[in-house]
């Protein structure tokens, strides 16, 4: 039998309906993409994700529900996201003016300025944000 634990997990947003929209979005397909921002990757003193690396996705309730794999990663300015990013989010989004409105609203949010230290944040298009691509390998049962 084949174990996941010691893979690292793979967290999207913060629990809640969030995370399980998100979640949903992978396990059905529609999300094969995310974006972070580079800045909260050197707050938190966390490398950044490399192709080939595998973790499990977590839902909201810290359940492991798949192991996904890293499949592309490239650091580029808030500016440079292109629609084909915003599309492969699987959120729904049908413009890059829309994906970013709603990252925006992410980032600005109180739990992310606490996490950078910083209550005034904001972005803007030179802002680097992390561009990840990744594929489901395995869907684990329900626990």
């Amino acid at each position: 039998m084949t174990t996941y634990e010691d893979l690292p997990p793979y967290l999207l947003g913060f629990p809640g309906p969030l995370r399980d929209q998100l979640v949903a979005a992978v396990l059905s397909g529609a999300k094969t993409a995310t974006t972070g921002l580079f800045p909260e990757y050197e707050a938190e003193g966390e490398p950044l994700p490399v192709p080939g690396e595998r973790s499990l996705l977590l839902d909201s309730a810290e359940r492991a529900v798949a192991v996904v794999e890293v499949t592309d990663v490239r650091v580029v300015r808030l500016a440079e996201v292109d629609l084909r990013h915003a599309l492969d989010e699987g959120e729904g989004y049908a413009s890059v003016a829309e994906w970013r409105t709603s990252h925006e609203g992410f980032w600005h949010s109180a739990p992310i300025r606490e996490a950078l230290g910083d209550p005034e944040y904001t972005v803007d298009d030179d802002t680097l944000v992390v561009m990840e691509r990744f594929r489901v390998l395995t869907r684990l049962p329900a626990s």
